[in-house]
């Protein structure tokens, strides 16, 4: 027990700062913070930023990035959104579930072709995933902007929108999918030869490689895996809003990479947590709805999520310097 303390302890360290945060913010807004009712909000928004966040996680672990994590979210909600609306006929009940069910097929469909054209320029092109994920963000908001006409498609089927704002008691149906997705993504990283070989390209592709591992196949499989992601948070977001615009979301992307990297996961690849990410995405929740409820200016809101950024990276270098350095000794 102490050993796997002592191994997980940043993990550990962040679970114990979230419940002191959450404390903190009980103490500032009593009576508000700490309820069944802000709880609720706070899972209808956390599980489609959760979703994201674990997405761009398991590219960073591979060295990588996704800045079009987001606009394929987007362009895979508004092609399946079209599609519901152009099936929907007005109705109410049961009757619609064969209109969803098809337009979530056709959201991770075009979610597997973002992913597939992402993977193809990093894994076989060769191309740093920087530059390929910046040309394909432009890319896929420019089509759609192109489908919408920059307005947002509505109308959807009202069964549709339960997902997103339904709840079963007290818990959104958001969060239920978001734990699925939580445990399926901790057994696959985790827990399979894939994961292990995600690990092992972000620590060094090369030498995985010449280790026999096919690192074009794991590379792909991570950027189409990042792309399902992308696609379960755009349905969550199109239903939460009933509407699908090439807008929504905009913000997640830079506070994926946020919550990646303060959940632990090196921005250099090879390291890294499922559970840290998910931990860190709760962190960063509890100072947003917090902030909101004390009245904090958003503005601020974003300081100090900037700040614990940068405090989390310099405490990493540090650790991760002084830890070079005493192996260089022995």
């Amino acid at each position: 027990m102490i050993q796997h303390i002592k191994k997980n302890r940043a993990q550990y360290f962040l679970f114990l700062f979230l419940i002191i945060l959450i404390a903190v913010m009980s103490a500032l807004a009593p009576g508000k913070f700490l309820t069944v009712r802000n709880f609720k909000n706070m899972g209808f928004q956390m599980a489609e930023f959760g979703i994201l966040a674990i997405g761009m996680s398991v590219v960073i672990m591979t060295g990588g990035i996704n800045l079009s994590l987001v606009n394929s979210a987007m362009l895979a909600a508004i092609v399946g959104s079209f599609v519901m609306r152009a099936l929907y006929n007005g109705g109410e009940g049961m009757a619609d579930i064969p209109v969803i069910i098809i337009g979530i097929v056709v959201v991770m469909a075009v979610s597997v072709v973002c992913g597939l054209i992402n993977g193809y320029f990093v894994a076989a092109v060769g191309v740093v995933p920087l530059l390929v994920t910046l040309g394909t963000q432009t890319m896929f908001n420019g089509a759609s902007l192109n489908i919408t006409k920059g307005s947002a498609i509505s109308g959807l089927p009202k069964l549709f929108t339960r997902i997103g704002a339904g709840s079963l008691g007290d818990i959104p149906y958001t969060m239920l999918i978001y734990v699925a997705v939580i445990l399926v993504a901790y057994f696959l990283i985790e827990r399979t030869p894939w994961g292990v070989s995600v690990y092992m390209v972000g620590g060094n592709e090369k030498a995985t490689r010449f280790s026999g591992i096919n690192t074009k196949a794991t590379l792909m499989k991570v950027y189409i895996f990042s792309a399902v992601m992308a696609g379960i948070a755009g349905i969550l977001m199109t239903s939460r809003y009933n509407s699908a615009r090439a807008d929504y979301g905009s913000s997640y992307t830079m506070q994926a990479v946020a919550a990646t990297v303060l959940g632990g996961t090196s921005i250099n690849g090879g390291s890294g947590h499922v559970l840290g990410t998910v931990v860190a995405v709760a962190i960063l929740q509890v100072i947003s709805s917090g902030f909101n409820i004390i009245g904090i200016n958003r503005n601020i809101t974003d300081i100090v999520t900037g700040l614990i950024l940068v405090g989390v990276l310099s405490i990493n270098y540090f650790t991760s310097r002084d830890r070079v350095k005493k192996a260089a000794k022995a």
